[in-house]
């Protein structure tokens, strides 16, 4: 008896790593990568000199230590938790091995950047730590960003050392990400918030700081203001020189307010009881202006009371009434007119009705 060996299951054939790697080509999850990109990831390894972070590629995205954060720390998992989704902005595309660096350092800067801008845009303040002093002001940082404040802009010009480690509060002047600029104001920050405390209509005290053609600049306790030349007095003047001079103590009404431009307006013609009393009687205005504002609030109050429209005097003839209809005119019969009081001149008095006129010959003489 023979006997045959059959195999009723064939072999099957090996699956070697070049042949998953090259289902692995055949599969389309593979992603592209550029530059200024943001991404979001989640980080699955940390290492001394970064971590490594899942981007969804089949190469994973690697943030150095220098670029894990605005400030340089020591320990990843306290910024970059395992398994934690975060945005990271691509600095660098794809190498040779597929890899993409990654930041959030830069990330963080180019939001603060944009934060930046809204704060200028809306003149709001902002916190600066000064970091450095130089020959034209003081350095530091705000959000992670370098800046600058001018030595025109601050409200301590000499002890700049003194700065160094203190916040300050400061509003924007320039703001260029692409430069790198970043100016800030100390002075227009304060500026800003002592305007909040000033009320329209209100009375201060200041001096005059400066004298132009078109009006006369008035500080109030840090705060400088515009003194137009026609809100001076309601009398014209030919020149500001002769009425003011630099230091003279004045009061002033606060006009208007523009806390957006930190822009103050003045007024002192509201004080005078007549055009021009002000440029005849300085110091007498001045010594009674808070009397003299309360007269003419109260002034303004009364006026504000009265109707807008006053009623027109009653004229001699009265038209009629819009719509009325016009009564037609009486005829007298001639047979009532008695003929003692007929008119004999018609052209002093009117005939009656029914009377012809006859044409007077062109030969007779006017008598």
């Amino acid at each position: 008896m023979s006997s045959k060996s059959t195999d009723s299951n064939p072999a099957n054939p090996s699956f070697s790593m070049d042949d998953f790697a090259q289902a692995l080509e055949q599969e389309d999850f593979s992603k592209s990568f550029q530059r200024g990109e943001v991404v979001k990831g989640k980080v699955f390894e940390h290492a001394s000199d970064g971590a490594y972070v899942d981007i969804g590629g089949k190469s994973s995205g690697f943030v150095p230590l220098d670029e894990a954060a605005l400030e340089r720390v020591s320990d990843l998992s306290t910024i970059l938790p395992l398994n934690e989704e975060l945005e990271f902005l691509i600095v660098r595309e794809q190498d040779a091995e597929g890899q993409v660096l990654l930041s959030r350092r830069q990330l963080a800067i180019k939001q603060a950047w944009d934060d930046m801008v809204e704060i200028k845009e809306n003149g709001s303040s902002v916190q600066m730590r000064v970091t450095g002093v130089n020959r034209g002001g003081v350095t530091g940082q705000v959000h992670g960003l370098r800046s600058f404040i001018p030595r025109s802009h601050l409200m301590e010009k000499e002890n700049l050392d003194d700065l160094i480690g203190k916040s300050l509060m400061v509003t924007c002047l320039e703001v260029d990400s692409e430069r790198r600029k970043l100016v800030l104001s100390q002075r227009d920050a304060a500026r800003s918030e002592a305007i909040k405390g000033v009320e329209p209509g209100a009375l201060a005290e200041g001096k005059v700081v400066s004298i132009q053609p078109y009006g006369v600049f008035v500080d109030i306790g840090g705060l400088t203001g515009l003194l137009h030349i026609k809100q001076v007095s309601d009398s014209p003047i030919q020149s500001l020189n002769t009425v003011f001079k630099i230091g003279q103590e004045l009061k002033v009404v606060i006009a208007d307010i523009d806390e957006l431009k930190n822009r103050l307006s003045f007024s002192t013609k509201m004080l005078e009881t007549y055009p021009g009393e002000i440029l005849e009687k300085m110091d007498a205005v001045m010594a009674d202006a808070e009397q003299r504002l309360e007269a003419a609030k109260r002034k303004q109050a009364e006026q504000a009371k009265e109707p807008k429209e006053k009623k027109q005097p009653a004229s001699i003839v009265q038209p009629p009434p819009p719509g009325a209809m016009a009564q037609p005119m009486q005829v007298v019969p001639e047979q009532a007119i008695d003929p003692q009081e007929k008119p004999t001149d018609p052209l002093i008095q009117p005939p009656p009705p029914g009377a012809m006129f006859t044409s007077r010959p062109a030969n007779q003489e006017e008598k």
